[in-house]
């Protein structure tokens, strides 16, 4: 039976969060939601959707690296976007990362994160391997 692999990548906030920042079970990578905080714990971006998407797609590549995996084994995404006129922002990065389109993905508004300066965050799920 597959082993759960809790996947965090070194950082200042290591270990500060009640949850992993990603796992694994077999080849299946969970990623966790991210938001646009940088390694300091700041929000970055206040107010800049493409500026946040960009970082929480970075924070999603450091899990993805950490358990050898990247974009290209990405297979579903699940968005939430504060408001609906930040979602053409959040689609031109997503479109940047995910050129070809051959992803799941889900997009929900949802008017307030954790953080009242977070505009976006995504949850990740990846097959280790599968993108070549």
């Amino acid at each position: 039976m597959p082993q759960k692999k809790l996947i965090n990548p070194p950082s200042p906030r290591a270990g500060k969060a009640p949850f992993a920042q990603g796992v694994q079970v077999g080849e299946t990578l969970y990623v966790s939601g991210q938001i646009a905080q940088d390694a300091h714990g700041q929000i970055v971006g206040v107010g800049d959707m493409v500026a946040q998407a960009r970082q929480v797609f970075a924070n999603i590549e450091g899990v993805l690296t950490e358990a050898g995996s990247s974009f290209a084994d990405v297979v579903k995404i699940t968005c939430y976007v504060s408001d609906m006129r930040h979602y053409a922002d959040y689609s031109k990065v997503r479109s940047e990362i995910f050129p070809d389109a051959d992803i799941a993905s889900a997009t929900v508004i949802s008017p307030g994160f954790v953080n009242p300066d977070a505009l976006i965050e995504i949850e990740t799920i990846a097959v280790v391997g599968c993108g070549h």
